[in-house]
């Protein structure tokens, strides 16, 4: 699952992203009003974390913004506005969710896990590959009649790959999807991480989780 914090307090922005990601969750972060509505549209995210006092367009402005342009993904607004008129104006604006600061990080993954569950709908949105299914709302992984026990990292990993079944992604690729950061020539980070999952995965040889030489891996059944 992929969220996009709107935050331009660093430090709330750094807990919070820390929080989140250790959770399985892969965030962004934008620090203004303007960028955030630029990333929101480009972007296909699962939800939207965003603050209301911010540099440029304010909170309010981009959720009426975004819903204008047809932006449906849930918004969860984190603002130390805690004035009922407040709470209405964005509710109405198109917030699904509204938490006032100070707050509890436990609380604020509560109410992220319930937006996912309610934005996911009534159909399954369980990912598949052949026996191999991911749900990305409880973070479970089966194959066949077995449960995989993944780490957050290797979890958020086989995600991407799920996302993009047939699709050959580069060790750059899933660097910066899933660490979010510059890519090292130099490390064997995520070779590392695709041999793990394919001894969790029971696949010794590669053949869901291929390799594609000199360019990266493919999930195919």
């Amino acid at each position: 699952m992929r969220i996009l914090l709107v935050e331009d307090d660093q430090r709330i922005a750094h807990f919070v992203k820390k929080g989140l990601a250790e959770g399985g969750y892969v965030v962004d972060i934008v620090a203004n009003g303007d960028d955030a509505i630029g990333q929101a549209i480009d972007t296909a995210y699962d939800l939207i974390v965003l603050d209301i006092m911010l540099p440029g367009k304010g909170g309010f402005e981009v959720l009426e913004t975004l819903r204008a342009r047809g932006c449906r993904m849930p918004v969860l607004v984190l603002t130390a506005r805690d004035a009922v008129e407040d709470k209405v104006h964005g509710l109405d604006a198109g917030a699904d969710d509204y938490l006032t600061k100070p707050f509890s990080f436990v609380e604020l993954e509560a109410r992220v896990r319930a937006l996912l569950r309610r934005g996911a709908g009534e159909p399954s949105t369980h990912l598949t590959m052949g026996d191999l299914v991911l749900d990305p709302i409880s973070h479970s992984v089966r194959r066949g009649d077995a449960t995989i026990e993944l780490t957050p990292k290797e979890y958020a990993v086989l995600e991407y790959f799920m996302r993009s079944p047939g699709r050959v992604l580069t060790r750059t690729m899933i660097i910066e999807h899933v660490w979010q950061y510059q890519f090292d020539t130099d490390t064997n980070l995520v070779d590392v991480y695709v041999n793990r999952l394919r001894r969790k995965l029971n696949d010794p040889d590669g053949r869901l989780l291929q390799t594609v030489r000199g360019v990266g891996y493919t999930l195919r059944s």
